[in-house]
């Protein structure tokens, strides 16, 4: 007997392993898609079941899932339900059901209904082709609407906040719709799981009137204790054992009352979570104690035994799929057109009713739980389940795709509010830095740098700290973010900023935070800096966790995307600055290392050392070069102490810079160029070297150039002698070297 008990321990443990370790390989595969983590997570539970793995190597499958540990995995699957529904209950926030007008309360009435009497209408076709006769005719017609009418409430929550929809006009009708989708389906599916359960009509009536009952318990009673359980969780004692302890026996306590009752016991976990107040803390501190056992371990279990249930093989004939083919027609047809339709009526534009129509027909993993209920319940078939499950495969897997096609980025901004200042036309245009922030301890030499290009304050300057907010799964992300319109991108002086804000505040220098959650950040780096009309992007750099690369991936998209100059910080302890070092050879990217370095000499004078690096071939030559008429600006010599050219001839540019900065200057200021060893690249594979082995803090920078203008500096202003430049030109014979 103890060996059985290890070998079934043992066989648990690979199970598991399997089923995270295959979901979580899936799941990168479709963040790099686009798509939701729930589409990788059913795709796993399906590979696995006999539908891939049984008609591969039957044998492996029942060797990994013998039928002996089925009602194992689905009781860990039944935990893990319980426990998801209990978080999404707390990511579902009531004041979303409140005023929000007209438009939301007919677009999700309509999103329900019509999804709802046409799975209805389809029931009189599919009922004698899929049902068994024992199955009741009422049940099997109310059960099919339900499921038709089903939107995944936390799938959708996550594509507005990573597609940035939140603030939008779309997004704040889609969000209310789904939350009102998700409670009444959730209703209508209790009312049917009771008509389902009852042995007559009576019975029926007697479980709806207890459930309604124990609805009005829950909200007046229990929702008071848990609103002083959370005040005092936020003042005094924190989420200790003991009030964890309380609240997973209430969860449970929940759960068994509404399964005793006789609808289903994920009712009163979703209940008891959507109760929890979300003022306080005490809702994010449980998400963020559960949702990593729930999501990752528990849940994938549930998709598993799903996909041993779906059965893609049942499916063996044209009319099969003719009729799974139909169900996702109609499918889309109730809940993508009756919700465009509907939003259309309400005064919306087509293309902001077909981008909700497009959302309101995600269905994830919500309509996976239902089908599985229908499943247990006995009011579906295995045939039904797999075309069902099919269905919810496919709404959910277009939802993204199909809204960047009708409702892109360039649409998103006619409905959101600009992000562009306010500036008064008879102002000049103040120099405006936008600074990206990954983590606080990229935000010093930032902000020392940014004080030292904003000079004595003559001049109007504006800076801004940017920071992205990778999204994430976790339903305690949706809780510190929660899904309601904003005007403005979101402060976030409590995070990542803080250390530089602080810093900032030190030093005088007035800088804007902004924080939002962006799935693409290079490209909102890129966007915000052209509403915020920046004429630098400063880039903060911290060692990558594979490699040494400064200018690939993220960096690289910025510089090949941006319409800004672009910088790039590495800070070894940049402290004042007092001499600048800026390597020359003559491209429009030394040019503007050159025009940020002037910059720096007006505002703070520092001593600036041109480098002009020869090629010992040419070092005789006698060539036109532009760096006399650049240096003899005004700007350099009546703002620096001193501006020194010095002219070296050198088989090896890095080399060069090298040796030179041995010799104590603050900070390196250079363009990129291959020339330098900094050839920008989508992977970063060039050598970096100087970079790598120079000891003063550097600024790599990078040169917006449009077609059709000439090469100009960090601020803007274009040379006003443009001769013959390139790599490897010699200064004239009337120029100095030092």
């Amino acid at each position: 007997m103890h060996g059985l008990t290890a070998n079934s321990v043992g066989l648990l443990i690979l199970q598991l392993v399997a089923i995270i370790g295959l979901s979580r390989l899936l799941g990168r595969g479709m963040r790099w898609m686009g798509q939701p983590l729930v589409i990788a997570e059913v795709l796993a539970g399906i590979l696995l079941g006999p539908s891939l793995l049984g008609w591969l190597a039957p044998d492996v499958l029942t060797t990994l899932f013998p039928a002996s540990t089925m009602p194992v995995l689905k009781m860990l699957s039944q935990v893990g339900l319980i426990l998801f529904m209990f978080l999404i209950g707390l990511e579902l926030d009531p004041k979303l059901l409140k005023g929000r007008g007209h438009a939301s309360v007919a677009i999700s009435h309509t999103s329900i209904v019509v999804p709802f009497l046409l799975g209805a209408a389809a029931s009189l076709w599919l009922y004698p082709r899929l049902s068994e006769p024992s199955v009741p005719f009422s049940s099997f017609v109310l059960f099919m609407g339900v499921a038709m009418s089903i939107t995944a409430f936390p799938v959708l929550a996550r594509i507005l906040t990573e597609r940035r929809l939140m603030q939008s006009k779309v997004g704040a009708i889609t969000i209310t719709c789904a939350a009102v989708d998700d409670v009444t389906a959730w209703c209508l599916l209790a009312f049917v799981a009771s008509i389902v359960r009852a042995t007559d009509m009576a019975d029926a009536g007697l479980t709806t009137l207890f459930a309604l009952l124990y609805i009005g318990f829950m909200v007046f009673a229990v929702r008071p204790f848990l609103a002083r359980l959370g005040a005092r969780v936020a003042n005094r004692e924190g989420l200790t054992q003991n009030v964890m302890a309380v609240t997973l026996l209430l969860l449970l306590g929940s759960a068994w009352v509404t399964e005793f009752i006789g609808i289903h016991a994920l009712f009163g976990a979703f209940l008891f979570g959507a109760i929890i107040p979300k003022e306080g803390g005490l809702a994010q501190a449980l998400a963020e104690k559960l949702e990593d056992v729930a999501v990752v371990l528990l849940l994938p279990v549930f998709f598993a035994y799903s996909g041993l249930r779906t059965q893609v093989g049942l499916l063996n004939s044209a009319e099969s799929w003719a009729i799974c083919g139909l169900i996702i027609f109609l499918a889309c047809a109730g809940k993508f057109g009756g919700s465009a339709v509907a939003a259309r009526l309400t005064g919306l534009r087509w293309r902001e009713a077909g981008a909700v129509g497009i959302l309101m027909n995600t269905r994830g993993l919500m309509e996976l739980i239902v089908l599985n209920i229908g499943l247990d319940l006995g009011v579906i078939s295995p045939t039904l389940f797999t075309m069902m499950v099919v269905m919810a495969l496919v709404t959910t897997f277009m939802t993204t795709p199909l809204l960047r096609w009708i409702y892109p980025p360039e649409e998103m901004a006619k409905d959101q509010v600009s992000l562009t200042p306010a500036v008064e036309p008879a102002e000049p245009a103040p120099f405006t830095v936008v600074m990206c922030v990954s983590h606080g301890q990229t935000g010093s030499g930032m902000v020392k740098l940014s004080h030292a290009l904003m000079g004595d304050g003559t001049a109007p300057s504006q800076f801004y700290a940017l920071h992205l907010i990778p999204p994430t799964d976790r339903a305690s992300f949706q809780l510190r973010h929660p899904p309601a319109p904003r005007q403005e991108p979101r402060d976030d002086a409590e995070g990542a900023l803080k250390p530089l804000l602080e810093r900032a505040r030190r030093l005088a220098l007035e800088v804007r935070p902004l924080s939002f959650v962006s799935a693409e950040p290079g490209l909102d780096i890129c966007r915000t800096a052209q509403a915020k009309q920046a004429d630098l992007i400063l880039l903060g750099w911290h060692k990558p966790l594979f490699g040494q690369t400064v200018l690939g991936g993220t960096v690289h998209e910025v510089m090949r995307e941006a319409n800004s100059d672009v910088a790039v910080l590495v800070d070894r302890g940049l402290g004042d600055i007092h001499r600048v070092l800026v390597p020359f050879i003559g491209s429009q990217h030394d040019r503007a290392a050159l025009g940020l370095a002037r910059r720096l000499a007006q505002s703070v004078g520092a001593e600036v050392t041109v480098l002009h690096v020869k090629s010992p071939d040419t070092a005789q030559e006698r060539t036109a070069s532009p760096l006399p008429q650049l240096l003899d600006d005004k700007r350099f010599t009546e703002a620096s102490r001193h501006v020194r050219l010095k002219v070296v001839a050198h088989a090896s540019p890095e080399d060069a810079v090298l040796a030179e900065t041995r010799e104590g200057y603050d900070l390196v200021v250079v363009g990129v160029g291959a020339e330098w060893g900094l050839g920008d690249s989508v992977f970063g594979l060039s050598r970096e070297r100087i970079i790598r082995d120079s000891t003063p803090s550097l600024v790599i920078i990078h040169q917006h150039r449009p077609a059709t203008q000439p090469a100009t500096s960090a601020r803007g202003e274009a040379p006003e002698h443009e001769t013959g430049s390139g790599p490897g030109t010699p200064l004239t014979a009337g120029s100095s070297a030092s």
